[in-house]
């Protein structure tokens, strides 16, 4: 396998807020992971350095004006705010160099597509990538700039047949509504059900329009749901659909914050579940672009990480975390010492719930998107 790692050092060197949810940290962590493995020297390529990205790569899905507002409060000495374009609140703060940050980790997915189809990798892994609720003219959980978005336009103005995963605890709306009426792209989220949960979106019925009616799925899951139900959700709806659609690139937004232990999730898998459609992902055989994504515990963040990587390049890891990193992570108050869970099983009532909720999710997909997925391309 010819793999490719996009990381940089200046990945963490922004910050969102002291008290904000989201933490640079995490790339580094994840990296200082990954290298105690052995996975940054011999494993794969790591690429630190790639050209930025464009106006023209960028205006591909964002609006104008939206971008130049990003553009002047990037550079502006003092706090801004614009509600209408999502910018200011809790939730999207305008911080030094937020812009330039959102680029970064934009210009780091659009290499790891490019490096898959253009320079002969198997797998590309950005990550920085992964904002997936970047809308066309707003700012929107923790998210700037839509890199998914961005990235697969390049490949779809190639003539590029795209299949998008989404396994991060939230819907992956924007990028969804980028593609909604398009068949050129499939795109399938596995995520927390919106009755209750960010985005709100992400429901059985929102299965596309005109030609991509059939094109958007979506398996929304109750609190609760664990590794058995999600690796079913997996296997009975994501895995056929895109063998059937058989893409000519599989974009993944990986995020880790569907852990049991995530401080702003309901869902209860561990590394078990996610270490399984990893291999799944990769035993497709399709030139595989993968991006970041949420999870706001950081050493969740770098083992589901480290996990993907070592997938990957088809290595197989110890159980037990490296004595060098378990050094590193003490002084920070993390006691962690094992890379890998026990597969988890939830209590009962809640299972059952979440099981109903499942299969019923399933029954609806089979019925509409099924026929046309399986039955123009399988």
């Amino acid at each position: 396998m010819k793999t490719a790692l996009i990381y940089s050092k200046d990945f963490s060197t922004y910050c969102f807020g002291v008290d904000h949810p989201f933490k640079l940290q995490r790339y580094r962590l994840a990296f200082e992971l990954m290298r105690a493995y052995g996975l940054t020297d011999g494993a794969g390529k790591v690429v630190g350095e790639y050209p930025v990205v464009g106006d023209e790569d960028l205006l591909s899905f964002h609006a104008p004006d939206y971008l130049a507002r990003l553009k002047e409060f990037n550079a502006a000495s003092e706090p801004r705010a614009d509600f209408l374009y999502g910018l200011g609140d809790v939730e999207n703060p305008v911080f030094p160099g937020f812009f330039d940050w959102a680029c970064l980790g934009t210009a780091g997915t659009v290499e790891a597509v490019r490096l898959v189809t253009e320079e002969g990798f198997d797998c590309a892994f950005n990550l920085a990538g992964g904002w997936h609720h970047a809308h066309r003219s707003r700012a929107s959980g923790f998210s700037y700039v839509n890199d998914a978005v961005v990235a697969i336009n390049r490949l779809v103005a190639k003539g590029k047949r795209v299949a998008y995963l989404d396994i991060d605890a939230h819907h992956g709306d924007g990028v969804q509504e980028a593609f909604y009426d398009t068949d050129r792209v499939l795109t399938i989220s596995l995520h927390e059900s919106g009755i209750y949960f960010f985005p709100g979106t992400g429901f059985e019925n929102e299965t596309g329009t005109g030609r991509g009616k059939g094109y958007a799925v979506n398996v929304p899951l109750l609190g609760h749901t664990d590794d058995a139900l999600f690796m079913k959700a997996f296997d009975e709806v994501a895995f056929p659909l895109i063998a059937a659609y058989d893409p000519d690139v599989l974009v993944t937004q990986i995020g880790a914050d569907t852990f049991r232990t995530d401080p702003l999730t309901r869902l209860e898998i561990t590394t078990h579940s996610y270490s399984y459609i990893m291999r799944k992902l990769k035993a497709l055989r399709i030139p595989w672009a993968a991006v970041g994504g949420g999870g706001y515990d950081m050493i969740n963040v770098a083992r589901a990480w480290t996990i993907a990587w070592a997938c990957m390049n088809g290595v197989e890891l110890s159980p037990r975390l490296p004595a060098s990193f378990v050094e590193l992570i003490a002084p920070l108050g993390y006691g962690n010492r094992m890379l890998l869970d026990a597969m988890h099983w939830s209590p009962e009532d809640d299972r059952n719930r979440a099981l109903d909720a499942v299969e019923k999710s399933i029954a609806a997909i089979r019925a509409t998107v099924f026929p046309v997925i399986i039955g123009c391309h399988g």
